[in-house]
């Protein structure tokens, strides 16, 4: 998702027996367990019908969804859809309850339990504050499969400030044709569809079907199996996503797109298509980015290791909103513009293309399944774009970059211990500090043991690279990213994650000139300890100076100007005098 404003400005599932066992034990039903144990005292535990996350409700933690099927038509002259889903859940622990959440304007028509031969259709669901509470009429034990049907319809949500406020955009393109696009990021996927809304829980697969009206096209997530005309005059689109996908980024991107494709060898040895669809008036300008789009495939296949959905596809399509990291169908709002996303300051390449292209690695591959840890989708995709400027323009651009972003409060923690919603995390500077973060790491550690800790947070091992199933999306914690820093480092960093991601204060560099000294030492918020070394510079002399909270002293000749930090690379405040 783009920053909440520019940084410069704000400072800111065919179905599962596709997939080895081995995804449902290793990346999720473990935390499912998890959840379910830690959450199991929290019954009424819910976030308001906007707001998406937090901790799991037990009903809702009882279950594992395995596929989706979704079909939904589409009525754009009355901001109008029909649809139907059909979930596929594994039971974890007892429920006769299975709950899902849908947006209060929307209305439930049917349900049929599938998995009940004798009297499918359910009467007795309810609706309550978002959720469809489904009556499953008997017990069902762990390790046991549901599966049910639910028809709904209505006026969606309309999204006033898209991507930052969720549900359609029903706009029109210069030539006066229907332009649509969701966003449901920080409301959840139950906008517009009946979902079990939380982070934590990816299907395997999925299946999308969308009926549009002839001449409009719908850029899905995946990959496109078929097309159909009616008789009617609709077309549908029918679409497969072969891997695990969070359900945020589900999407529906409707235009008379003309597409641009091309194909990319990966650095994992295959060839995967990709695809701009671009509004006809400006194909022309697609073309021309699309060039570069492949230049940001290379970038990141090169650091991070080879793009996860090759088995589907990369896409990006052309929207009326700004963008949002739909996985293998980006959203591209920038106009063409380098400098939407970064207050129209052009750093020579598509900022916004940049940043939600990097969600396939910072969010799609690797998810957090608590929003607590969502600086590892955001301040990582902000991080990288410092990356790319520095292999550009070498590290003048890159400490440019970095400067530029050093305006964010410190009033909240960018990744706190506690279960966080969508709405809640996304008012802690997770981009440009979370991004500030790994820069003072980066310097801590050194860029060596940064690098190779990213690239394995991406892909455990070479095996993981090469795999396309969907065993290679994962999900991760902050505390993954401290374990593996700390194998590539042999550093135990408990302090420096105590320190700028449980909490939100920033430690002070106390330093003070005097009788041709220089006195250095670092004061911890809460009396936390700090051991970030500083960097001197004396008499056009740089040295990497040891400091904790214990006063150093250094020498100085008379009329030198010692220069403390001279480079910007650590994340403090700064005290003159003891």
């Amino acid at each position: 998702m783009p920053s909440p404003e520019p940084f410069w400005v704000a400072g800111e599932s065919m179905h599962r027996s596709k997939l080895s066992a081995s995804i449902s034990i290793m990346k999720k039903t473990f935390f499912f367990l998890l959840l379910v144990l830690g959450f199991a005292k929290l019954l009424q535990a819910q976030v308001p019908i906007l707001d998406s996350g937090g901790p799991l409700m037990y009903e809702q933690a009882a279950y594992d969804v395995s596929f989706y099927d979704l079909a939904i038509r589409i009525f754009p002259d009355e901001k109008r859809i029909e649809g139907q889903v059909i979930v596929k859940a594994k039971v974890v622990h007892p429920m006769n309850y299975l709950v899902l959440d849908l947006d209060t304007l929307l209305q439930v028509e049917e349900v049929w339990d599938l998995s009940d031969p004798v009297s499918p259709q359910v009467t007795n669901q309810r609706r309550e504050q978002g959720k469809i509470w489904i009556n499953l009429g008997h017990t069902r034990q762990a390790g046991e499969w549901v599966s049910v049907r639910i028809r709904y319809g209505g006026n969606p949500r309309i999204a006033i400030r898209a991507p930052w406020d969720g549900g359609f955009s029903w706009a029109k393109t210069k030539q006066g044709a229907h332009w649509i696009a969701t966003t449901c990021q920080g409301e959840g996927a139950d906008l517009w569809w009946p979902v079990k809304d939380h982070v934590s829980d990816e299907p395997d697969s999925m299946a999308l079907h969308v009926r549009v009206p002839k001449g409009l096209v719908a850029a899905c997530n995946g990959r496109m199996e078929t097309e159909a005309e009616h008789k009617d005059g609709s077309v549908s689109y029918n679409w497969f996503i072969s891997t695990p996908i969070n359900v945020y980024n589900v999407a529906l991107n409707i235009a008379p797109y003309r597409r641009i494709d091309g194909t990319y060898k990966s650095i994992a040895g295959e060839d995967f298509p990709v695809m701009f669809f671009v509004l006809p008036e400006d194909y022309d300008k697609g073309k021309k980015l699309f060039t570069e789009i492949m230049e940001h495939i290379r970038f990141y296949e090169s650091l991070l290791g080879p793009y996860p959905f090759r088995a589907d596809k990369y896409g990006v399509a052309q929207t009326p909103h700004l963008g949002m990291e739909h996985q293998s169908i980006i959203a591209y709002g920038a106009n063409f513009n380098n400098g939407s996303m970064t207050g129209g300051k052009d750093w020579g390449f598509d900022a916004l293309h940049h940043h939600e292209f990097g969600h396939e690695w910072w969010g799609n591959l690797v998810t957090n399944f608590d929003w607590k840890d969502m600086w590892i989708h955001e301040g990582f995709c902000t991080y990288m774009q410092a990356l790319y400027l520095e292999e550009k323009q070498g590290m003048k651009g890159y400490h440019a970059y970095m400067d530029n972003m050093r305006r964010f409060p410190n009033n909240l923690a960018v990744a706190p211990a506690k279960s966080q919603s969508s709405k809640e995390i996304y008012r802690a500077p997770i981009y440009t500090k979370g991004a500030w973060i790994l820069h003072t790491l980066r310097y801590l550690i050194g860029k060596e043991a940064l690098m190779n800790a990213l690239r394995e947070m991406c892909y455990a091992d070479a095996e993981m690279e090469r795999t396309t199933d969907g065993s290679q999306c994962h999900f991760a914690t902050t505390e993954d990213f401290q374990r593996i820093c700390e194998k590539h480092s042999k550093l135990k960093l408990d302090w420096f994650f105590d320190l700028y991601l449980r909490q939100a204060a920033l430690p002070k560099l106390i330093s003070k000139v005097e009788n041709n000294t220089l006195s250095l030492r670092w004061e911890g918020p809460n009396q936390l300890p700090v051991y970030l070394p500083i960097e001197v510079k004396v008499g056009g002399k740089l040295e990497r100076i040891e400091l904790n909270s214990t006063e150093k002293i250094i020498k100085l000749s008379p009329g030198d100007k010692p220069e403390v930090d001279p480079n910007r690379w650590g994340l403090y405040d700064i005290a003159k005098g003891s």
